[in-house]
């Protein structure tokens, strides 16, 4: 509603992004006028600051020979800004799209197998208890872990990463979210103070934060792990 854009075009335009599994500070391709995206395609895409043929391949779901031959008027290593490519449609970008259930946000996330990389990652505090476990509330609302620790504690990257978003949120303090390999993303909340800026890289064991105090006079840090918008039990990759 806010860019007057209608769902399913959004959808289209991001075939990898589950609109019931949103995580916060995720970014979306948002649609320019002059683009198109038919449902038996091809999309018609227009070239923005940094866009490669392997890039845009990649976001649709397609293979950069593909867009090569789908515009042989264009140049790869010479994209203009403002230029319109076609896009053919090949695998995640010819997906159907989820359609909207009012159930769906508070059943289990799927506990199928995650990617060999997410495996035996260290804990994001070095002294902490559990206080509350991912996993459904009594209203079946899924919640994120909560993480007790002690006063100037700092959180840490369970893993190499970009940070894509170091920033205030509301009702969730200072938030750090850190992108990895394989579409997995954690996040770090409820801190009081930012120990990194956006857009850059962090290595595992990398402050990130300053664990907050609550309205109770705990300190708690709000754990999550994400693949690809849909949350993980930290305790599956956790060591």
């Amino acid at each position: 509603r806010r860019y007057s854009i209608p769902v399913e075009r959004l959808q289209r335009f991001n075939p990898d992004v589950n609109p019931q599994r949103l995580l916060v500070g995720q970014q979306l391709l948002i649609p320019l006028q002059q683009e198109r995206a038919p449902s038996a395609g091809p999309y018609r895409y227009q070239i923005r600051a940094g866009d490669t043929f392997a890039g845009i391949a990649r976001h649709f779901g397609a293979r950069t020979q593909d867009l090569i031959n789908a515009n042989p008027g264009v140049t790869p290593t010479a994209l203009r800004i403002g230029q319109l490519v076609n896009v053919p449609l090949s695998g995640a970008a010819n997906r159907p799209q989820p359609t909207s259930n009012n159930t769906t946000a508070s059943r289990p996330p799927p506990t199928g197998n995650l990617p060999t990389s997410a495996r035996r990652w260290p804990w994001p505090l070095d002294d902490y208890r559990i206080v509350r476990r991912f996993g459904p509330d009594e209203r079946g609302t899924l919640q994120p872990m909560l993480l007790a620790t002690q006063a100037g504690a700092q959180a840490t990257a369970v893993a190499s990463g970009d940070v894509r978003f170091a920033g205030s949120m509301r009702q969730l303090g200072q938030v750090v979210i850190v992108h990895h390999p394989d579409n997995l993303q954690s996040v770090y909340a409820l801190c009081s103070e930012l120990l990194v800026e956006e857009d850059t890289q962090v290595a595992r064991g990398d402050a990130l934060c300053e664990v907050g105090l609550n309205r109770n006079g705990r300190h708690d840090l709000l754990f999550d792990l994400r693949q690809g918008g849909n949350p993980i039990d930290p305790r599956r990759v956790l060591k």
